[in-house]
C-alpha cells in the first residue's frame, strides 16, 4: 500500500496538536481540501491577530486600509495584493503578492498559505471606467465577486465588500437616502454593487459567512491620483489649484453629493471589521462624512487660493451624479456600532491643501504617476477608488 505523509497534504501541519490530527484526518475525511478548511478553522479559533488580505490594494482605499490595520495587528498580519507592480514604498511596507481575483485557485493558495483570516475585496473596475467596456465589468465586478465569496464561505474568513452611492438610482429617495430603500443603479458599476450586497447577505443567512459591507460616499485622499470616477473631481480640483489654478469641473456647481475624507473611512473600515458580530443589527450600512456642491468645495479651497479659476463644463459623469444620493442617512452606523466621523468640509480643505503642497514639493508626481500608468490599460484598472467608493 503506498504511504502518503501527512506533512505533504496539509502545510504547516507539524504544528497542530496530535489531538486536532485524530478528529481531522480519518477514513471518513473529504480529503486534502477539506482537512485544510478545517485545520484553517481551527486556527482561525486560536489566534486574537487576524492576517487579512486586500485585493485591490494599490487603490487609495486598500494603502489606507493597509497602514491602519497594520499599525493596529502589526505589520506581517496585513497582505496587500494586486495585479500591478506595486511602487517601492509598497513592497517595503510589508507583505505584498500578485493576487488575480478571477483566479480562483490563485486566491486559494494565498488563503491557504498565508494562513488569512480576514478579505477586504477592493479590487473593482469603477462606474466611469465600467460603462466604457461593461463585458469586463461584469468580469471583474461579478465573477471576481463570486470568487473572494465563495472562498471565505469554504474557509470561513471573516469577508468586507465596499458599496456605494453608486448603488442608488433616480426612483431612490435622495435627500436623505436611508439604508433600506429601492435601489435601481443607472451604471454597471452600481448594479454590481447591489448584486454584491445581496450576494452577501444571502451567504450570510444560508451559510453563516461573516459578510460585511459599508455604502462610502465619494472618498477624498491626497495620498494617491485622481482615477477619472464620478465623484474625483472632488479630488482632482486640489491637484489643479495647486499646480494651474484653473480648473475645469466637469459637473454643474450645484450638483450636491456625499463625501468622506480618507481617515474618516479607514477608521470606519478598522472598527466595522473589528466588531463582534453581535453588535450588527445589518450587514449593510450606509456611512458618511458631508455633502457639499463643486461650488461650495471652491469656495473652501479659495481661502488658500485666492485667484483659482474654475469652469464647469458637465459631460457624461454628470447623468450619472443626477441619479446618486445627496445625503447618505447613516443614522444605524451611527446607533448600532458607534460610527462618528471627524472632517467637515472645512477641515477637509485644510488638511489635502497641507498634505498635498507637501507632496509636490517633496515628490512632484513621483511614485503616484507610476501607478496611474500602470492603470491606464483596461485590464489593469482593479482598484476600488473614492467615491462610489466610488465611486
Amino acid at each position: 500500500m503506498m504511504k502518503i505523509s501527512l506533512t505533504s497534504l496539509v502545510p504547516n501541519i507539524a504544528r497542530c496538536q496530535p489531538t486536532i490530527l485524530t478528529k481531522l484526518i480519518r477514513p471518513s475525511a473529504v480529503g486534502v481540501r477539506g482537512v485544510t478548511t478545517k485545520l484553517h478553522e481551527q486556527r482561525q479559533s486560536e489566534t486574537h491577530t487576524p492576517r487579512t488580505l486586500i485585493t485591490g490594494s494599490c487603490g487609495q482605499l486598500g494603502q489606507n486600509v493597509a497602514k491602519a490595520l497594520r499599525l493596529k495587528y502589526g505589520v506581517d498580519s496585513v497582505v496587500m495584493s494586486d495585479i500591478i507592480r506595486a511602487p517601492k514604498r509598497i513592497l517595503d511596507s510589508g507583505p505584498y503578492i500578485y493576487a488575480d481575483i478571477l483566479d480562483y485557485k490563485n486566491l486559494q493558495e494565498i488563503v491557504v498559505n498565508y494562513q488569512i483570516d480576514w478579505v477586504i475585496h477592493f479590487s473593482a473596475l469603477l462606474s466611469a471606467v465600467g460603462e466604457t467596456d461593461v463585458p469586463l465589468a461584469i468580469k471583474v465586478n461579478v465573477e471576481g465577486l463570486h470568487n473572494v465569496v465563495e472562498l471565505a464561505k469554504q474557509y470561513k474568513l471573516r469577508i468586507f465588500v465596499p458599496s456605494t452611492i453608486g448603488a442608488f438610482g433616480p426612483e431612490s429617495p435622495r435627500l436623505p437616502t436611508p439604508d433600506l430603500t429601492v435601489q435601481r443603479p443607472k451604471t454597471i458599476y452600481g448594479v454590481s454593487k447591489v448584486h454584491a450586497e445581496l450576494l452577501g447577505e444571502y451567504y450570510h443567512n444560508r451559510f453563516g459567512l461573516d459578510f460585511r459591507c459599508l455604502r462610502f460616499p465619494g472618498v477624498i485622499s491626497a495620498d494617491t491620483p485622481p482615477g477619472g470616477g464620478t465623484t474625483d473631481y472632488a479630488v482632482q480640483i486640489f491637484h489643479d489649484a495647486l499646480t494651474t489654478k484653473k480648473f475645469n469641473c466637469y459637473l454643474r456647481e450645484d450638483t450636491l453629493l456625499p463625501m468622506m475624507y480618507i481617515d474618516d473611512l479607514v477608521k470606519a473600515v478598522v472598527r466595522y471589521m473589528s466588531l463582534p458580530p453581535t453588535h450588527m443589527k445589518k450587514r449593510t450600512y450606509n456611512v458618511q462624512a458631508m455633502s457639499f456642491t463643486p461650488d461650495q468645495l471652491v469656495t473652501e479651497i479659495r481661502r488658500h487660493v485666492p485667484d483659482l479659476e474654475v469652469n464647469y463644463e458637465p459631460d457624461y459623469r454628470q447623468a450619472i451624479a443626477d441619479t446618486w444620493p445627496q445625503v447618505f442617512e447613516d443614522s444605524n452606523a451611527r446607533a448600532d456600532w458607534g460610527w462618528s466621523h471627524d472632517y467637515d468640509i472645512r477641515r477637509l480643505t485644510d488638511t489635502m491643501v497641507t498634505k498635498l503642497s507637501d507632496i509636490l514639493m517633496t515628490t512632484g508626481a513621483g511614485e503616484e504617476t507610476g501607478i496611474r500608468e500602470e492603470r491606464a490599460h483596461p485590464l489593469k484598472i482593479t482598484m476600488e477608488r473614492p467615491a462610489e467608493a466610488e465611486s
